[in-house]
Order: structure tokens, then sequence, then C-alpha cells
């Protein structure tokens, strides 16, 4: 097996601060780059990944804001590329758009990378993931992924959303885990699927080197079982991104534990939301709008 790269999350992550661009950008090392959008431009402050091969590219994820004027993807894409070709150069570089899964957060700038040259955009549906990752059946298993000497292995993770997949990237031994995994909210759509995810999903880490689990969100606080509310443009004190193969583990035994007690259930690095009902909802936006009265007092 080809040894893992050793890469660097020595980072501090915007969130929130005045004047802070509009995404910020970490090598992780030089064929992997992690994009954070700015919490000021949207609360969802989702990360992208840009993993390159000898082929191509892919950017998982596209972010929360469709408006290239104040979201420039499409600039800064084209930049790292262009950067990566100075060194690496040859004719043809292609760049693959796809999703961890489709909801709006998560999709937004697709249409910066239209008419890109060389370019390929995933639809964000079911159907259309399913295609063209060459998923034989429903979107369950896993199917590789070459970027050209960088082979990814896709794996199918409904269950958040009907489309969702997690990829696996032996170069580096990251996990990318999209909505499924990470430091806050997990919202469950659909419980008997989300559960299989996550069963499979430890089991595959039980016979690949995992080195860290990156998802696409940070909600949780520092301080254990708490987390921002929704819509919180300030997280001075953020739980840390990646979470370990053993945290993976607890949300499955979390998601287990759960089943048939659909609601919230608060664990130290992450909550459970089981198909919550409307008082649950009611709750979480009720501590949405508390927040931006106290945010919009605290930037007077």
């Amino acid at each position: 097996m080809t040894e893992i790269a050793t890469g660097s999350l020595d980072v501090s992550w915007i969130h929130g601060r005045r004047g802070e661009p509009p995404i910020q950008i970490h090598f992780y090392d030089e064929r992997t780059v992690i994009l954070r959008q700015s919490k000021r431009l949207d609360y969802e402050a989702p990360f992208l990944y840009l993993l390159f091969g000898a082929d191509r590219a892919l950017l998982l994820d596209t972010g929360a804001t469709a408006d290239p004027a104040l979201f420039p993807l499409r600039a800064t894409v084209d930049a790292l590329v262009d950067a990566w070709l100075a060194k690496h150069p040859r004719e043809g570089y292609e760049l693959v758009v796809a999703h961890s899964h489709g909801h709006g957060d998560h999709v937004a700038a697709d249409a910066q990378f239209a008419g890109r040259p060389a370019t390929t955009v995933v639809p964000h549906g079911e159907e259309a993931v399913r295609r063209f990752f060459g998923f034989p059946g429903g979107l369950t298993g896993s199917v590789l992924f070459d970027l050209g000497g960088r082979v990814l292995e896709v794996l199918g993770s409904p269950g958040h959303h009907d489309a969702a997949v997690t990829v696996y990237d032996p170069w580096t031994g990251i996990l990318l885990t999209g909505d499924t995994v990470y430091p806050g909210r997990l919202y469950i759509a659909d419980y008997p699927a989300f559960r299989e995810t996550l069963v499979s999903l430890v089991a595959f880490a039980g016979t690949h080197p995992v080195t860290h689990v990156l998802g696409c969100h940070i909600e949780m606080t520092r301080r254990p079982g708490r987390d921002y509310p929704l819509g919180a443009r300030f997280q001075p004190d953020e739980h840390v991104l990646p979470l370990t193969v053993a945290q993976l583990t607890a949300v499955r035994d979390a998601t287990v534990r759960a089943a048939g007690r659909p609601g919230i259930h608060r664990h130290p690095d992450f909550i459970l939301y089981n198909e919550p009902g409307g008082r649950e909802k009611r709750n979480l936006l009720v501590r949405a709008k508390l927040r931006r009265i106290q945010e919009a007092f605290l930037r007077r």
C-alpha cells in the first residue's frame, strides 16, 4: 500500500471576524486544499475540498452563495488550478465539480462553473450522482474514482440526504463525510438509511487507514455538548474541524441507541436530530432569532 502523505491541519479557521475574506484557503498538503466560506457571508460557513490528481481535480461542494461578486469561488479555484499547473504542466487538465449532497448550502455556486473549459459539474440528484460515479444499483456500497494517480473511493451515504456520498482519499487517509458526520447538528431525514450509513462508515474505517474525519461545518463549541445557535455568524470558541474514528464510532453508537426515539440527542461532539418534530424545530428557530438579536447588539 502507498504510504499516506503527511499533511497539516494547524490552522485557525475564520469564524465571523470583521474584515475576513469571503473564502479562507488552507493547504493540507500540495495536492489537498481546504476552503471555508466566511460566516459573515453566510452563517452555514461550509467547508469545501479541492483534491488534485495527475489528470483532473475534484472540487467537492460549491458553498452557500451564488453571487461571484460576493463569493468568488470560480476565481479562487481557477487561481489554485493555475498554480498547480504552473508546477505540473499538462494539457487538457480537467475539473470535476461534485457534491457531498444536494442541499442548497453545498450547491449554490455551481453556476459559476458553467462554461468553464474541461469542466464537469455533476448534478446533485440521486440518479445523476449514481450514474456519474458508476454505482451499479442504488446509492449504496462504494465505487472508485480516479483523478490520475490518486484513486478516491466514493461511498453512498444516504440518510441525511438521499444523494449524499462520503469520499475516502487514500493519499491522505482523509474521510470526507459532508453533513453526515461533523462537529455539529446531525439532521437525520431517513433513520434506517442513516443508521445503515453509519454502520457502513465505521466498518469501512476499520479496514482502511483513516487519519481524519472531515465534515462540512462546525456548529459545536469547545464546551462538550454545547452548540452555537442556528444562524450564528460569530463562533470564536468553536470546536475543531477534524474528528477521529473513535468519534465516528460514537456517532454510530448514538444513532443505534436513537432507534425509535425521535427528537434531539445531545453528545459531547455532536447532536443528533433524529427526525425532529415541530417543537424541536420551533426551539431551534427561537434560539436562532435570539442569536441574531444578540449579534446585532454586539455589532453596534
